[in-house]
């Protein structure tokens, strides 16, 4: 097994360092988040960090880098209070990839990309079409990492979109039944599989499968 110490990370150069790190936490979440902005420009970015904070009240976050450069998704959540999160099916990836391009403000990734915007009930904020899971969040609060200068968004979850052949009777999602992937590090796209469910553990008693 390679060795890497924190030393040799610090004189890494920069890429092998940025693939290797963003690969170590495991795989992680792949969703877009759309949002608007004052001026009506749709924005649609890829991000790997959006987490399930709470369930009562049912709250999620996720991480922007620092705001050193224009951050379209930060400065329309800013400025509505709204967006929303949508998962990546595997017929999406290359477009929602591409989504981390560095387009100007006044230019939406719908339309450089195949990806197309869904209007749902009032919302003025995009969902995107053929997405399987859908939140429409509301900004609640952000916390700098004093560490790194990234910012936490903390949001509350208003409404939630399942497809209904996602969804078992207890509620639980079988995200695999709609190709959902997963991000391996910054560029890699898989397609989780469930192998197995299982009731809640117990002290000295066998781990029972649901499924």
């Amino acid at each position: 097994m390679r060795k890497f110490t924190k030393d040799e990370l610090f004189y890494m150069s920069k890429v092998p360092r940025l693939n290797l790190l963003n690969c170590i936490t495991g795989y992680k979440s792949a969703n877009l988040i759309a949002t608007t902005s004052k001026e009506g420009v749709l924005n649609v970015a890829v991000f790997s960090s959006v987490t399930h904070l709470g369930s009562e009240p049912p709250l999620i976050g996720f991480i922007l880098r620092p705001n050193t450069v224009p951050r379209d998704t930060y400065k329309n959540i800013k400025e509505t209070g709204y967006f929303t999160v949508n998962h990546i099916t595997s017929d999406m990836i290359a477009d929602a990839h591409h989504t981390s391009s560095s387009y100007e403000d006044s230019v939406s990734e719908f339309d450089k990309t195949n990806l197309e915007p869904e209007f749902i009930a009032e919302h003025q904020i995009p969902f995107v079409k053929g997405s399987p899971v859908k939140l429409y969040c509301k900004y609640l609060n952000e916390y700098k990492i004093e560490e790194n200068g990234c910012l936490h968004i903390i949001a509350s979850v208003e409404e939630l979109f399942v497809d209904d052949n996602l969804l078992h009777e207890d509620n639980w999602i079988q995200l695999d039944r709609g190709n959902v992937v997963a991000i391996n590090g910054l560029d890699g796209y898989a397609v989780p599989k469930i192998k197995d469910r299982f009731h809640y553990a117990r002290p000295d008693q066998p781990t029972k499968s649901m499924l």
